[in-house]
């Protein structure tokens, strides 16, 4: 149990330190690149769920 809450706070004290970190040196994301990722990125997710989808039934 000990072992368990260690892991725990250590997985807590990464995540405040990762949001820190990147609201303090985090830019302003260009519009023209989100609008490229956003391309991609819902063909990709739908991908995933397919291939999920197909996993889980084979």
């Amino acid at each position: 149990m000990h072992n368990l809450l260690l892991i725990l706070l250590f997985i807590g004290v990464a995540v405040a330190l990762m949001v820190v970190l990147g609201e303090r040196f985090a830019s302003t994301p260009d519009p023209r690149r989100m609008r490229r990722l956003r391309r991609w990125l819902i063909p990709l997710v739908g991908l995933m769920l397919l291939l999920s989808l197909l996993d889980h039934y084979i």
